[in-house]
C-alpha cells in the first residue's frame, strides 16, 4: 500500500518536474544546483501531508522558489571571489529532457547574465511574473510579502534587467547566419571577415573560473576582440574542431580541443552585427558535453 502511494506521489510530481527545473535553472544558472532543488522539492513533497493542499502546482512552485532563493544567496557570496566573469552553465537542447520543453528567449545566455544584476528575491519575483506568468497576488503568497511590495520589487527588477536590452530583436535566420559566418571566420583566422561581422562596441566575456587560461575581464572594442580570436587559433587550428548547436535556446558553437569540450560560445546581435559573445570555458561547466 505504501509503495503504491509513493508511486502515485512520484507520478504527480513528474507532471511538474520540467517546470520546476526550468524555474530553478533560471534562478541559479547551473544544472547541478537546479537538479538539487528539484530533488529537495520532491523529498518535501513525498513527506508532506496533502490532505489540505489547495493546488499541487502552487505548493511545488512555492517550495522550489524559496529553496532557490536560499541557495542563490549563498551562491552570490561565492561568486564575489570567482576568478573572472561568472557565466551560467550552458544547456544544450538535446542534452536535458527537463530543459527541452522550456527553451525560449528567457533562457538565452544574455538574459541569464542580465538576471545576475538582481537580488535573489528580485530575481524570483521577476521570473515568476514575466516568465512563468504568475499574478501579483500569487507571487505575494509565495514570497510572503504584501502585494504592493511585490509590485515594487517587480518594477525595480525590470528597470535593472532591461537597461541595455536591444531595441530590436534580431531576425532568427539572420542571427543564425551571423553565427555560421563567425564559425568559419574565427577558425580560419580571417581577420577581414571578423572585422565585418563585429559591432564596433563588441564585448566578449570568457568564463574560465581560474581553471583554464581565459581573460579575467570583459574584453571590449573591435580591435581587441579580433586579436583575441586571431590568437586563439594561432598554432592550434589542426587541434580545434567545432559544431553548431542549440545552446540555451539559441544557435551557438561548441569548440573541442583534441576532441574534448573546450568552450561554448553564444552570441547576441543587432542590426546585422555581432554585439556580444559569451564564452563558457570553465571545465566544471562543460562536463555534460564530454562525448
Amino acid at each position: 500500500m505504501e509503495t503504491t502511494a509513493a508511486q502515485s506521489k512520484l507520478e504527480v510530481f513528474d507532471r511538474y518536474r520540467r517546470r520546476l527545473f526550468a524555474l530553478a535553472y533560471r534562478m541559479l544558472g547551473t544544472r547541478d544546483d537546479a537538479e538539487d532543488i528539484v530533488q529537495d522539492v520532491y523529498i518535501r513533497w513525498h513527506n508532506s501531508d496533502q490532505a489540505d493542499m489547495r493546488s499541487v502546482e502552487a505548493w511545488l512552485v512555492t517550495a522550489a522558489t524559496r529553496l532557490s532563493i536560499d541557495r542563490l544567496r549563498k551562491a552570490y557570496m561565492r561568486r564575489e571571489t570567482y576568478i573572472g566573469p561568472w557565466l551560467p552553465e550552458p544547456i544544450l537542447e538535446s542534452e536535458s529532457p527537463h530543459a527541452a520543453a522550456e527553451l525560449s528567449s528567457s533562457l538565452s545566455m544574455a538574459f541569464m547574465v542580465m538576471l545576475e544584476r538582481l537580488s535573489p528575491a528580485e530575481r524570483a519575483v521577476f521570473l515568476l511574473h514575466d516568465v512563468f506568468d504568475l499574478g501579483h497576488a500569487e507571487i505575494a503568497r509565495i514570497m510572503e510579502k504584501a502585494e504592493p511590495a511585490v509590485r515594487q520589487m517587480l518594477h525595480r527588477a525590470r528597470e535593472r534587467v532591461r537597461t541595455d536590452k536591444p531595441r530590436f530583436k534580431p531576425d532568427p535566420a539572420q542571427h543564425r547566419a551571423l553565427v555560421e559566418r563567425f564559425s568559419i571566420a574565427a577558425y580560419t583566422a580571417d581577420e577581414t571577415a571578423l572585422l565585418e561581422l563585429f559591432s564596433p562596441d563588441i564585448a566578449v566575456a570568457s568564463d574560465g573560473g581560474g581553471k583554464i587560461t581565459a581573460a579575467r575581464k570583459v574584453i571590449t572594442g573591435l580591435g581587441k576582440v579580433v586579436r583575441l580570436f586571431m590568437l586563439a587559433v594561432a598554432g592550434h587550428s589542426d587541434r580545434i574542431t567545432r559544431e553548431m548547436r542549440e545552446i540555451n535556446g539559441e544557435p551557438g558553437i561548441v569548440e573541442y580541443y583534441d576532441g574534448h569540450p573546450f568552450a561554448v560560445n553564444t552570441f547576441t546581435s543587432e542590426n546585422g552585427k555581432i554585439t556580444a559573445i559569451y564564452r563558457v570555458m570553465n571545465p566544471d561547466k562543460l562536463k555534460a558535453l564530454e562525448k
